[in-house]
């Protein structure tokens, strides 16, 4: 199959990368994160992605957009409901893109993550491949967590230390109140 492969970041996407291949599968990646905090940030990864793709001889699709305001108008009355509108935005324009570059299917390296709602994930995709009639190809990547971090170390690729938008950013960095 041909597959359009959702890279949230270079590290993330090594494993979910060679499973696929070793299975036969032909990828291509897509770089579309408009929603990582602060721009620096965004663009240590987009730059990470970039140079996974020199290593890995990935095809690379980039959708090279920085929308902290729209990310936050959608997100901002409900908080806790921005990672469902974070990957819902991300799998719409993966698939979108996917249908449109005639791809069997689509995937995204999110699934590799420990961190991650699966089930939400895998329902979205479902849900948004059928509107946009290409399948969602749904793998838990998982279990290559470990192999993934070692092989992002090996290639010196840069590895984030949260999950990307500015309330994942606030939670990693600002200092937790002791509880007595």
């Amino acid at each position: 199959m041909r597959i359009l492969l959702h890279t949230c970041c270079g590290p993330c996407a090594l494993y979910p990368l060679r499973t696929l291949r070793t299975a036969g599968h032909d990828v291509t990646g897509f770089f579309y994160n408009h929603n990582i905090h602060p721009y620096q940030e965004y663009t240590r990864r987009r730059d990470a992605v970039l140079r996974m793709a020199e290593l890995e001889e990935l095809p690379l699709i980039m959708r090279d957009e920085y929308d902290l305001e729209g990310f936050l108008a959608n997100v901002a009355a409900q908080p806790d409901r921005r990672c469902s509108y974070c990957y819902a935005s991300r799998l719409r324009a993966t698939a979108e893109t996917a249908a449109s570059g005639g791809f069997d299917a689509f995937s995204a390296s999110l699934l590799y993550s420990r961190y991650q709602r699966h089930e939400e994930i895998r329902e979205l995709g479902k849900q948004i491949g059928q509107e946009m009639g290409v399948a969602f190809n749904y793998q838990d990547f998982r279990p290559g967590w470990q192999e993934g971090i070692r092989l992002s170390k090996e290639l010196g690729l840069y590895r984030q230390q949260y999950c990307g938008c500015i309330y994942s950013e606030k939670e990693r960095y600002l200092p937790k109140a002791k509880t007595a």
